[in-house]
């Protein structure tokens, strides 16, 4: 059987004929070594998966953390073991569940999450991390409320996929988008995958990832809710980046400039100048129910 060495050759003679394209697999997230001295921060990558998709409703069945340190310009230097839970829910999984991330009834039974251990995990971490916080976050500040106090970001939605030349910022795709694959809906595989592209230089912009995701989660916006807006401008809305709130049933975005955002809904939209209610956002309470 041909060793790695040679399995790594064959790959480079494939993609040296411009006809193809090699994926290699994720066997660990590539880190660099930290400076003598340097001023380190840790954080923790959170993934979760559940019974479905409705936090109020649904419950976590796998939680998975893995607590990490970085440098203050963003590069990822120290990755620790990851830290994996299975938890039965008060329900019987639904089998369209169990199809999307193989954790059936038996494999959770009995099985519990260690919540002081998660709460000395994540007690210094700026931030805590997800692929899909505003999913992620929702669900274990349920299941662990101290997850209220940290800060959080997102790697999903607060870096600029498509301006870096990716067409999606689903894991899935930016994991091949970027030469490599990973075991999908296991939620230390995805955990994993994502700090591999957070430490890898946008090819675009030609900063490091996590730097441009601290960059951006570390500003402050307001949430403009565009209540009593017509039906009829909801694709207006939803092109310039509104989104639904199902719990307060009207549209709203998350701007740094609100000022500006009425302006546009009061010509756009309403036909006339309208103060919209608005909520201070910050890394605190973004993504969570309690902005909703």
């Amino acid at each position: 059987m041909p060793d790695i060495a040679e399995n790594e050759a064959m790959a480079n003679r494939l993609e040296a004929t411009g006809s193809y394209r090699v994926l290699r697999k994720l066997v660990a997230p590539y880190i660099l070594a930290a400076a003598p001295g340097a001023d380190l921060r840790d954080a923790v990558f959170v993934d979760t998966e559940t019974t479905g998709l409705d936090p109020e409703y649904d419950e976590i069945v796998a939680l998975t953390l893995i607590p990490f340190r970085y440098t203050l310009p963003g590069t990822i230097v120290d990755i620790l073991p990851a830290l994996e839970f299975l938890r039965q829910p008060s329900r019987p999984i639904p089998p369209e569940a169990t199809a999307l991330h193989g954790i059936s009834d038996e494999m959770v039974r009995g099985k519990t999450v260690d919540l002081d251990l998660v709460d000395q995990v994540i007690a210094t971490a700026a931030p805590v991390i997800a692929h899909h916080a505003d999913f992620d976050r929702r669900f274990v500040e349920r299941l662990c409320p101290k997850f209220q106090e940290r800060p959080w970001a997102c790697s999903l939605a607060q870096i600029d996929w498509r301006a870096e030349g990716f067409s999606s910022s689903g894991l899935h795709y930016l994991a091949m988008a970027s030469g490599f694959f990973y075991d999908r809906h296991n939620a230390t595989s995805d955990c994993q995958a994502a700090l591999e592209l957070l430490n890898r230089t946008l090819p675009v912009s030609g900063v490091r990832a996590l730097s441009r995701l601290l960059e951006t989660g570390r500003k402050p916006t307001t949430r403009v809710w565009a209540e009593e807006a017509p039906f009829a401008k909801k694709e207006a809305m939803k092109a310039r980046g509104y989104r639904w709130s199902p719990r307060r049933k009207t549209w709203y975005i998350d701007a740094e400039a609100p000022d500006d955002e009425m302006t546009w809904l009061g010509h756009h939209v309403f036909g006339r100048p309208k103060a919209c209610p608005v909520t201070r956002v910050n890394a605190l309470n973004r993504f969570s129910v309690r902005i909703d």
